[in-house]
């Protein structure tokens, strides 16, 4: 699994599990998947993503996802 395709494994597990939460816990949950949304954006703009840098650290090889 590369970098890329593991960031949208766990960005896409955020949101569902927020999303959950949301429906069977509390409302509130939603500003989570808010925020996440927020920075992707910042991610695209500035190209400086806090699970990309961690997922390097972690040793995944880096190559493009989508050729």
């Amino acid at each position: 699994m590369t970098v890329e395709r593991a960031m949208l494994l766990v960005v896409g597990a955020v949101i569902v599990v927020s999303v959950l939460l949301a429906v069977y816990v509390n409302l509130n949950w939603l500003w989570l998947t808010g925020l996440l949304g927020a920075q992707l954006v910042q991610a695209s703009i500035t190209g400086l993503c806090p699970v990309v840098m961690i997922l390097k650290k972690l040793g995944l090889p880096q190559k493009s996802g989508f050729a």
